[in-house]
């Protein structure tokens, strides 16, 4: 389907709503198409395409909504999805939040070619996707001390969304994404280690060569090569760029207002207090050109917009929807997110951390005697407390130089200290959806040997 046709099937289902009595409703149409191939032994293990399309709606009558969603897009199913809808409506509770967005809240221009969201060139062929998944699977093998490569893809995914909703919005946009990575194990028997490393991007054009994913994934398998558990005790910790964006992460769910509203946030009583270091800013920009979060409007119809999250420190709101700000008593954020069979909630699009000016081996150098960690397994957070503790690998510092590969241990502390102590390195990839550089973290307990 075309998106003229996207457009044509979602006012059919407003249409069909009213007729089945629902005082308002909204609609969403995604028609995607995906493509994988896994490669294993210099030889294809699977291949995969599907092509599809889903479709939710949400009624309201009165107070009451429900949400119901299908992928037939019959005229038979639409009616029937109406009638199931207000059926099911009929008997909710009422929420004195639910409700669409007036009129004059929803967004009226948009320029989607702006943002750069879908690639226009052909899709790529299987043996596109297969020979590149080849050469990533080549590069990792011929890394010394690599044994054998688990899994290298090759993927490639295109999504056609429509939204529209009986307060008269309507609008839609396309999304493409092209990915490959390769997962490379060192060693043999009990001595065997792995690692990994991959590139997603909307633009075929803008993805990492497979010969430099190859490599490194077998360089950082072959790095791990006889860890060994870190000394117990209370050391500072090196959160690797690949996943430090997990410590942020965990500052924006706990900014997220259903978690406010519902009381189990342990920022619920700190707006407008020091939450990250004096100076530094988190900001997010739902319109960054060829990035994953990027969104002309947001799953109610509302404008997105660049908002400062954290300034100079300090916390400055909450993420809002509709719903959760009505809750709040405050304006929707325009971060409503959705799919076809749940109702929105508020969500995260691009941010940023300031970066800092040191570079990571800087940050080596500095912390002395400490844990860089590169992966980590399992989550123990305590969301009213903040209360942190989680499994980690990666590489032992001594003397600030790396010493040795590390496992089988336990980072533990706590969220709102570790936050407010965060020192940024300036190696941030800008591409990313989360672009948070490398960050120490100046004290926290180690359960090793």
């Amino acid at each position: 389907m075309t998106p003229s046709d996207l457009s044509d099937l979602t006012a059919r289902l407003l249409a069909a709503a009213k007729d089945a009595g629902a005082d308002a409703s909204d609609a969403i149409a995604i028609q995607g198409t995906s493509v994988s191939v896994d490669v294993r032994a210099g030889a294809l293990e699977q291949a995969e395409r599907s092509e599809g399309i889903d479709l939710g709606l949400r009624v309201f009558v009165g107070q009451k909504q429900a949400n119901v969603s299908s992928s037939d897009a019959s005229e038979r199913t639409l009616a029937e999805m109406a009638a199931r809808a207000v059926a099911m409506a009929r008997e909710a509770p009422d929420d004195p939040h639910a409700g669409l967005a007036d009129p004059s809240q929803l967004a009226t221009e948009w320029d989607v070619a702006v943002l750069e969201l879908s690639d226009d060139s052909p899709e790529p062929q299987p043996a596109d996707l297969q020979r590149d998944a080849l050469e990533a699977e080549a590069a990792a093998l011929a890394v010394p001390g690599v044994a054998q490569v688990q899994q290298s893809t090759g993927a490639y995914g295109a999504r056609d969304i429509w939204l529209a909703a009986s307060n008269g919005f309507s609008g839609g946009y396309r999304r493409t994404d092209r990915a490959l990575s390769c997962v490379a194990i060192s060693g043999v028997g009990t001595d065997m280690e792995r690692d990994y490393d991959g590139d997603s991007r909307i633009f075929q054009s803008d993805l990492r060569a497979p010969e430099d994913i190859g490599r490194s994934a077998g360089a950082r398998a072959v790095e791990r090569m006889g860890a060994r558990k870190p000394p117990t005790g209370s050391y500072p910790v090196l959160f690797d760029e690949r996943i430090s964006s997990s410590l942020i992460g965990h500052l924006l769910v706990a900014a997220n207002g259903s978690s406010i509203a519902r009381g189990a946030s342990w920022l619920r009583d700190r707006l407008g207090t020091q939450v990250l270091p004096e100076g530094l800013n988190l900001i997010e920009d739902p319109h960054r050109p060829r990035a994953a979060g990027t969104r002309p409007f947001d799953a109610e119809g509302l404008p997105t917009r660049p908002r400062t999250i954290v300034d100079g420190g300090i916390l400055t709101g909450w993420t809002l929807d509709l719903a959760t700000a009505r809750k709040l008593g405050m304006e929707s954020t325009g971060n409503a997110a959705r799919g076809t069979a749940s109702p929105p909630s508020p969500s995260i699009w691009n941010v940023a951390l300031d970066q800092g000016t040191a570079s990571r081996m800087d940050l080596i150098r500095d912390m002395g005697t400490g844990l860089l960690v590169t992966s980590m397994i399992g989550s123990t957070i305590n969301h009213n407390t903040g209360d942190y503790s989680r499994g980690a690998s990666g590489l032992w510092i001594e003397n600030g130089e790396i010493a040795y590969p590390v496992n089988e241990c336990t980072i533990a502390g706590s969220l709102p200290d570790m936050l407010r102590s965060i020192v940024p390195a300036n190696d941030a990839r800008t591409h990313l959806s989360r672009v948070v550089p490398s960050l120490l973290v100046s004290g926290m307990t180690l359960a090793g040997s």
